[in-house]
């Protein structure tokens, strides 16, 4: 439970006065605008009006302002608006990871990668020791017939070698992408088959709190479906391990064999001045820059996989640079003085997005383990490794504030967490009361930055900037440059109350296409089926008359109890804050009446009187919001189903319910503690049955 009440909408950071806009990097950016354009903006919400308007004229500015290197110049910045298909910078000629070397290059004797692993400890790397893995991987990519177009793929956790391996792979024009080790056999088989990658690279087994799990079977059986692909083994549990039958090591992948450092550990991690080669022992080649169209394939990123088969989204070169540009110069405000922290596995958005620190010369904070090992507070947590590495912006999830807010945590009384001025969250919606939390436990003088953005598009629709307001429970704006609505089923567009979320113009960083989806169809289905040439994203979100944001669930899972629509979100607004409740889910079946039955999944705290607590939600439930609200059932369960970006599972589960098949509906190799599932489902319909 908080120990603090914050009403939503209460003003918690009000904006700068407008005459400090130029201590920020976006206030300056957006003088520049009004010195060039005649324009004057008194209010972030005129230069927002004024981006979107000019859709060209600011994704030329962007361009300009973060100076991107171009082989080739463009011939139009958007050849073509029309969704699906716009066209952006055609004829230009980039590379993404060509601005990350660019960086390293000015900070070579910097600690650019920092790295808290519980299987191997902390690692750190500078930008030369950085330049160089990407080197001695790039080179054992080129020797064994990786090139432009080819996949290279990673069962990889959240450290430094998979982050020089994205950037060796993509700076030969080759493309990534990544599955965590946790994931199962056939959750990754689902995935990254798809791609058919020629090479695919993996560890041997990793440490997760105090348990050693090998993946050394599901390492075979994954290889036993991919049999054109080549695996080379990276030791990480075991340092001796020896790559299975028809794999190689990481040692021979790098070039290491016969310099006395074919250890995963030997001579690689540290601090030392290991450029070209200098302290290994071996020449290393120069990093090689493909030059590719702005719509090349940079990364493929794959759907959860909650409602079917996972989508293989492919994101382009320019798309991911110029977004994450601007995500991370203007509205984060990041620069080569922070240190940034993010907590993500390496399927998620959020881990692309996090290593894009780089390109504003900004270094990076990678963990790999429990955050909750040996305890929530304890010398693993989010907030140690972050106090213990000075760091100064913070990338998480949403779920993850809201547990240690629950738990009654305050960070900033154990750590020292001076030095970090912003939280950014996503994943889920972060309730009013963990915002206040945030400032009232872990830094009052911090900007927090609740997002909402997706996989889709690996950016935001909504979120925060440094000249903007920051209210309870709400996210702050648009981005610049995100032509986002909220619409109601005829298309018009609504303020005050809830509708679909949904964008009018392309974003540089929408899907270049699925893979394997040759004719478009599944695209088309997935985005421009409800309102053709216009992207419907999913999310249910309103407007408030503040003009901030709010996101009350997935438009799919919105409940419609007697004509009435009720967001989910607001459910779990009032019910995190309730003593004694760990997790909860609202799940609406329907019948021909219209009413249908309104069902509470509640996960209690250990000890917890259920009858009481019953009690205490239903009253809850019909004082804080309505009658409408309060259950037909509440039934506790052992178990809330969340994916690993902390979402709940609302329409998988009520389909297994409903009685559909769970592997057609629910992928149970990306659900947190699987295991719960069938007594969740069994529970629930004994319920709906009277029993």
């Amino acid at each position: 439970m908080t120990t603090t009440t914050t009403q939503p909408g209460t003003l918690l950071t009000p904006a700068p006065d407008r005459a400090d806009w130029h201590t920020t990097r976006m206030g300056r950016f957006l003088e520049d605008l009004e010195a060039r354009y005649g324009q004057r903006f008194a209010t972030y919400d005129d230069a927002w009006a004024w981006s979107v308007a000019n859709l060209e004229d600011f994704w030329k500015e962007v361009w300009q302002h973060f100076e991107v290197i171009t082989h080739a110049p463009y011939t139009a910045v958007l050849e073509e608006r029309t969704m699906p298909g716009a066209r952006w910078f055609p004829g230009a000629r980039i590379n993404y990871a060509e601005h990350v070397l660019r960086r390293l290059r000015e900070r070579p004797d910097d600690i650019m990668v920092t790295s808290r692993s519980q299987t191997t400890g902390s690692v750190e790397w500078t930008g030369a020791r950085l330049e160089e893995e990407i080197a001695r991987i790039q080179a054992g990519l080129i020797a064994r017939g990786v090139g432009v177009g080819d996949r290279v793929a990673g069962y990889l956790p959240n450290i430094p070698e998979t982050l020089a391996a994205y950037l060796a792979t993509t700076a030969l024009g080759a493309i990534w992408c990544a599955v965590p080790p946790e994931m199962g056999p056939q959750s990754v088989l689902d995935r990254i088959s798809q791609l058919e990658p020629t090479l695919l690279i993996a560890i041997d087994g990793y440490r997760y709190g105090k348990r050693e799990l090998s993946r050394a079977d599901d390492l075979a059986r994954i290889r036993q479906f991919l049999p054109g692909t080549r695996t080379v083994l990276l030791p990480y549990l075991d340092p001796n391990a020896q790559p299975p039958e028809g794999a190689e090591g990481w040692a021979a992948f790098t070039g290491r064999v016969g310099t006395g450092l074919e250890a995963r550990g030997a001579g690689v991690r540290g601090t030392g001045q290991a450029v070209a080669g200098v302290g290994t022992g071996t020449a290393v080649p120069e990093v090689h820059i493909e030059p590719v169209p702005f719509d090349h394939p940079l990364i493929v990123l794959f759907s959860s996989g909650t409602t079917g088969r996972p989508k293989a989204i492919v994101h382009g070169h320019g798309g991911i640079l110029l977004e994450h540009l601007k995500a991370h110069g203007l509205h984060f405000g990041m620069s080569e003085a922070d240190n940034a922290f993010w907590f993500s596995t390496t399927g998620w958005m959020v881990w692309a997005m996090g290593m894009s620190s780089l390109l504003l010369g900004a270094s990076v904070v990678l963990m790999d383990g429990d955050p909750n090992w040996p305890a929530a507070d304890g010398e693993w947590s989010q907030w140690a490794v972050m106090a213990e590495t000075k760091s100064t912006y913070m990338g998480t999830g949403s779920a993850y504030l809201g547990a240690c807010a629950h738990a009654g945590m305050r960070p900033r009384e154990r750590w020292d967490l001076s030095r970090l001025r912003e939280i950014q969250c996503s994943g889920s919606p972060l309730a009013a009361d963990v915002a206040g939390w945030v400032l009232d436990a872990v830094n009052p003088d911090l900007l927090l930055a609740p997002t909402s953005g997706g996989t889709d598009i690996c950016a935001a629709f909504v979120g925060g900037s440094p000249l903007t307001p920051v209210w309870a429970g709400e996210m702050s704006c648009r981005p610049l440059g995100v032509v986002m609505e909220s619409w109601d089923p005829e298309g018009r567009p609504l303020r005050g109350e809830a509708g679909e979320l949904v964008c009018t113009a392309p974003m540089p960083s929408m899907p270049v296409f699925f893979w394997g989806d040759q004719d478009f169809e599944r695209y088309r289905d997935s985005y421009f089926g409800v309102y053709p040439g216009v992207w419907r994203h999913g999310d249910w979100l309103m407007q408030t008359e503040r003009g901030s944001w709010v996101i009350t669930g997935r438009s799919d899972a919105t409940l419609n109890r007697g004509g009435v629509r009720l967001g989910t979100a607001e459910f779990y607004a009032v019910l995190d804050a309730l003593p004694q409740v760990r997790d909860t889910m609202v799940l609406h079946f329907e019948d021909a009446g219209g009413m249908g039955k309104l069902v509470l999944l509640a996960e209690p705290e250990e000890g917890a009187d259920e009858a009481a607590l019953e009690r205490t939600i239903r009253t809850t439930l019909r004082t804080e919001l309505s009658p409408r609200h309060v259950p037909d059932h509440v039934v506790f369960v052992p178990a809330i189903p969340r994916n690993p970006t902390g979402k709940r599972l609302e329409i998988p589960l009520k389909r297994i319910i409903q009685g559909a098949v769970r592997g057609e509906v629910m992928d149970v190799g990306m659900v947190a503690r699987p295991e719960q599932v069938d007594a969740t489902v069994s529970r629930v319909q004994r319920a709906l049955a009277g029993a």
